[in-house]
């Protein structure tokens, strides 16, 4: 890795563990330079903008999720297997990182601000809907789900599911928030299951 490049992910990964404390909207420059011993003017060398350094950011996070999360689950068997891996990958997902799922965060921190990062975060939560929806319709096709199944609330469905376990294990620090969430997911799996 170049130094400008070594740089620049110290920066991100800086970036990163603040936004876990303050949110998106907390990164500033200026905190962020202090923090890593760059001036505010060599910061900027690297990232023009706040919202530059949030893009970057979001990008990063957006990569490690479809490395950590969407990567293995396609190796799994098409289908069912398929879906339960993509599951448990996303819960180990928001388990793992540092103030969980920046995805959730920065969705409620951006909701109604307009603007090129917001509109980044809703491409990458509607491109997960769509994965999720296809995977179910995969199902369908492999005779695992049955054949009136609406994939579009199964997708809706799958993402509640995640968004309720993010809040019991972050907020309410529910020691049982993984196991409630694997219940309501297999649930699920079983409401949408083909007749035997």
């Amino acid at each position: 890795m170049t130094k400008g490049a070594d740089t620049r992910q110290r920066i991100l990964d800086n970036a990163f563990r603040l936004a876990a404390r303050d949110g998106l909207g907390g990164v500033s420059l200026g905190t962020l330079a202090d923090d890593i011993g760059l001036s505010k003017s060599g910061l900027f060398a690297h990232f023009r903008s706040k919202e530059e350094l949030q893009l970057e950011m979001l990008r990063t996070a957006s990569m490690q999720f479809v490395e950590n999360v969407m990567v293995p689950a396609l190796r799994k068997p098409r289908g069912v297997p398929r879906l339960r891996a993509m599951f448990d990958n996303w819960l180990a997902w928001a388990s793992t990182q540092q103030g969980g799922c920046i995805f959730v965060t920065a969705s409620v921190e951006l909701d109604d601000r307009p603007g090129r990062v917001r509109d980044y975060v809703a491409q990458q939560q509607q491109a997960l809907m769509d994965a999720i929806a296809r995977a179910a319709e995969i199902s369908k096709t492999e005779g695992h789900f049955r054949k009136d199944l609406d994939v579009e609330q199964f997708a809706f469905e799958m993402e509640a599911i995640y968004l309720v376990f993010h809040h019991a294990h972050r907020l309410l620090r529910d020691p049982k928030a993984a196991k409630r969430a694997r219940a309501a997911f297999n649930r699920l799996i079983q409401t949408a299951a083909a007749p035997v």
